[in-house]
């Protein structure tokens, strides 16, 4: 019994799908063939990645030469010459070389005197020579010159998977054309006519999972299908072709990426495990996540969201897609995956230009709201030193010493912010000021408890740096942090966060006097351009009002 490959394999050129430029090409040199009694070229080359039916169309096209009422683009597959091109191995007068394994150049030479032979009872000998480019040089250089003045009767079809590797004089004397990667919806569209054709029950998302396995090879793909299909007892089912294919469920695939959106890192970890568990291969997983990531965005751009909400998820994005390669290289794939699916969760989110300019506008010192979230609120988050403590509700409070009636209007629009002051300062309550800052251990303790318990849209990957870092000192009312070259990736976080006032904040609390916090890396030969940026107070307050970041940095041309 036949493969569904070869069973629905093309028979004419208006079968061939997802390669309407070549079979355009060849239509029109058949047509100005019959037109003119002969075939004006007589060597073809077809290049292609596999299964994209590049031998199938040397069928077709021998078919189509030798055909009764050829040479035509549609040959009436009744006649001899049809019938008897159905198996080429019982056919005289169409020859199949596997170049692979006839590649010496004996082989080329006997070759070259077969071609004097005229055919036996068709109007062309044709010569498909499959995988050409495993042919050895000195075979190469033999074929030459029977492919420049080939006898009126041969047609040459050469076939191979690595164009690059035929020598320029071969491509010099011969027609190219390219077999390209089938589009997933063309090959979705036949497994789809197949199906229908066998009877074979389906589901719309199990042959587009079966298309993209296919990676642009129809014949893979429906190798892949012949496979489900004996598994599913005679059904394609989307579970069958996940199992088979080892492929996640899309119910894992989206709970990984809500808690990637959300923020939430315990649920990444639970859901890795659970993964882990399964047995996933994580390479796999991690292309199924990139794909539903890249839809989730390109339905946040359709649906016109803002544009710093965009921002945020493609930094994400650009940021997961950095790791895929040190997830192949990595002995420990799950570690890679978890660490980067947890450093792109806690990505701060972007607020607004407009808002943080009306933050700056509306305080007269430098605002204290967040400038990390979505939402904000400048107006009661600076309400001075009469302003209520924690436990006074913010929605309660009319705001007396605030008569502005615009100050007050704004400060009523958005009702989420408003208890984040509150919120922001309940660890005060848990946190005692550090009695020697020189005790080096007692330092990375109290600092990496204050971060844990901070807010205001800081990462939570902060609480472990203090202990990752070398030394940590406490000089000038100034917290330095020195830190080994080869975790330089790691402190980036930090980095970044470096002018936010919401991290000085929440290290205040164990370390009142704390005026800001001084990075260096041991050993370091030279420093970066983002160092310099981040030495330079003026551009330091510029971050800090704006809620900016250093993004890239580069060295302009004198």
């Amino acid at each position: 019994m036949n493969t569904l490959a070869l069973k629905y394999r093309p028979r004419v050129l208006s079968d061939l799908v997802g390669q309407e430029a070549s079979v355009k090409a060849l239509v029109n040199a058949l047509r100005r063939a019959r037109e003119s009694g002969a075939i004006h070229h007589q060597a073809f080359l077809f290049a292609g990645v596999r299964g994209t039916g590049k031998t199938s169309t040397a069928r077709i096209l021998a078919r189509s030469l030798n055909c009764k009422e050829g040479p035509t683009p549609e040959p009436c597959g009744v006649c001899d010459a049809c019938v008897a091109s159905e198996q080429p191995d019982r056919n005289l007068d169409v020859i199949e070389i596997d170049a692979a394994s006839r590649a010496s150049v004996e082989d080329a030479r006997a070759l070259r005197e077969q071609v004097q032979t005229r055919p036996a009872f068709c109007r062309y000998r044709v010569y498909i020579i499959d995988e050409v480019h495993m042919m050895s040089r000195s075979a190469f250089d033999a074929l030459l010159k029977v492919l420049e003045e080939p006898p009126a009767h041969a047609v040459f079809i050469l076939a191979t998977t690595e164009l690059q590797d035929v020598p320029d004089t071969i491509k010099s004397r011969v027609q190219i054309y390219p077999f390209r990667l089938m589009p997933t919806p063309v090959i979705e569209g036949r497994l789809k006519h197949i199906c229908e054709q066998e009877g074979t029950p389906f589901e719309e998302g199990s042959l587009r999972l079966l298309a993209e396995a296919g990676q642009g090879s129809m014949r893979d793909a429906l190798t892949i299908l012949d496979r489900v299909i004996a598994a599913g007892d005679g059904h394609v089912l989307e579970e069958s072709v996940r199992e088979q294919l080892g492929i996640v469920p899309a119910v894992r695939v989206q709970a990984v990426l809500s808690g990637l959106l959300e923020g939430e890192a315990s649920s990444i970890l639970e859901q890795c495990q659970a993964l882990a568990s399964l047995g996933t291969d994580w390479i796999s997983f991690w292309r199924e996540l990139m794909l539903a990531f890249q839809n989730r965005l390109e339905t946040e751009v359709r649906r016109g969201a803002l544009p710093h909400e965009l921002v945020r998820l493609a930094r994400m994005l650009h940021l997961l897609l950095q790791r895929e390669r040190d997830l192949r290289d990595s002995s420990l794939p799950q570690v890679v995956v978890e660490l980067a699916l947890i450093t792109a969760s806690q990505m701060p989110h972007l607020a607004p230009l407009d808002d943080l300019v009306r933050q700056g506008n509306g305080s007269g010192s430098k605002p204290v709201a967040p400038s990390r979230p979505v939402t904000s609120s400048p107006g009661p988050s600076n309400a001075g030193p009469s302003s209520p403590g924690p436990s006074s509700p913010g929605p309660s409070s009319p705001g007396p010493s605030r008569p502005n009636p615009g100050t007050a209007s704004r400060a009523a629009e958005p009702q989420t912010p408003l208890p984040g002051p509150a919120s922001q300062n309940v660890p005060s309550s848990t946190l005692q000021p550090i009695a020697d800052p020189s005790n080096l251990e007692q330092l990375r303790k109290v600092c990496s408890e204050a971060l844990k318990l901070a807010k205001g849209g800081l990462p939570r990957t902060l609480a472990s740096l203090p202990h990752m870092a070398s030394e940590l000192r406490v000089e000038n009312h100034a917290l330095h942090w020195f830190f080994p070259l080869n975790v330089r990736n790691t402190v980036q976080d930090l980095e970044r966060e470096q002018s936010n006032p919401h991290l000085l904040d929440a290290l205040r609390q164990v370390l009142p006097g704390v005026a800001k916090i001084v990075i260096t890396f041991d050993a370091e030969s030279h420093t970066r351009p983002e160092d310099d940026l981040r030495a330079d107070p003026i551009f330091q307050r510029l971050l800090q009002e704006t809620g900016g970041e250093i993004v890239e940095t580069g060295r302009a041309e004198p």
